[in-house]
């Protein structure tokens, strides 16, 4: 790659609307009438590319390339290629996705590419996690003229790892470098549209509750397993748990143990009180509480876990968010002095 620039007013004009889940992935900071650089340095068949981070669990649906002269009026150009690959390994992309070729390139606006045949048919559509980086390329098919048009870099820095050149350096052997190599300053103005999938917010939480023994004995211990699941399809990362225990159950401790991903305070003392613990979908929390019966306690002893949720989830089914359980006194009450009959 030889270097040559220029900088020049950037006017950027979209060639598409974005729809109500589409997110606009970038590293470049030119917004409109800021000042950007165009790099004609390029040889025949070298490639520019971005390494870029999806902001959600999604599809890459459109490639925009900014192509600009110092007229902004230049003829249109055809590309060799616009092409969309898994991460690898830094500067070396991944495998290859998908291939725009032949991309007719616009003077002075991002140039927007969804379909990977000129009679638009076959929707670009690369699938991408949460998080993966990717990378967008663009290929040169014809070395551009010193005065442009060409690609374009902004001008607040180039950090380092996320641009790079597949230059050639000599010969036609061609190398992927990182672009600060060339003493490139700024990041490449290629961007990536993600469609992002529609996120689900119900979030099942149901609460289950039981006691050792089933029946108490006054003055002797007794525990309670609460179990509180997430049956999904979204996660309910602010979910309320509360249990006030009876007041005849006396120095309650509990210890918490998550599965799934589940989150949740190791260990308290007393009630549980606005408790928040987080509940991917699929996991769950179990509560072991351990206590004593008060000497004298007779009747019924009722006990009632209540798990709420927040937002951003919501709860289809409220009637499974609490779990009573009544404990009766034990028969071997009666024969406490060691006498039967």
């Amino acid at each position: 790659m030889r270097k040559a620039t220029g900088v020049l007013p950037a006017i950027l004009l979209a060639s598409t609307t974005a729809g109500a889940n589409e997110v606009t992935v970038k590293n470049d900071s030119i917004v409109n009438f800021s000042n950007a650089v165009v790099e004609a340095g390029f040889a025949a068949g070298e490639r520019a590319g971005v390494w870029l981070t999806s902001p959600c669990a999604g599809n890459v649906v459109a490639a925009q390339i900014y192509w600009l002269s110092a007229s902004g009026m230049e003829a249109q150009v055809v590309g060799s290629a616009v092409q969309v690959w898994r991460a690898g390994t830094f500067p070396q992309p991944g495998g290859l996705q998908a291939t725009i070729a032949g991309p007719v390139l616009t003077d002075g606006v991002f140039n927007e590419y969804r379909y990977l045949d000129e009679n638009n048919t076959i929707p670009l559509s690369v699938a991408v996690a949460q998080n993966e980086r990717f990378v967008v390329s663009f290929q040169f098919f014809d070395a551009p003229d010193v005065a442009g048009p060409s690609l374009v870099r902004d001008t607040d820095g180039n950090p380092g790892g996320r641009n790079t050149i597949d230059a050639d350096l000599g010969g036609g052997t061609f190398t992927w470098l990182d672009s600060t190599f060339f003493g490139v300053t700024g990041d490449w103005a290629i961007r990536a549209v993600v469609d992002c999938q529609s996120v689900p917010t119900n979030a099942d939480v149901s609460v289950t509750a039981s006691a050792l023994p089933s029946a108490y004995t006054p003055g002797l211990a007794l525990a309670y397993t609460l179990t509180i699941s997430n049956a999904g399809p979204a996660g309910s990362p602010n979910t309320t748990i509360i249990d006030s225990f009876p007041a005849a159950y006396i120095a309650p401790t509990w210890i918490c143990a998550g599965s799934g991903g589940a989150a949740c305070a190791a260990s308290g003392s007393g009630n549980i009180v606005a408790t928040n613990v987080n509940l991917p979908a699929g996991s769950s929390v179990v509560y072991t509480v351990s206590g004593t019966v008060a000497s004298g306690t007779t009747g019924t002893l009722g006990n009632s876990v209540t798990a709420a949720v927040g937002s951003p989830a919501s709860d289809p089914i409220g009637s499974n968010n609490t779990a009573t359980i009544n404990l009766n006194l034990g028969n071997d009450v009666i024969f406490a002095d060691g006498f039967g009959g």
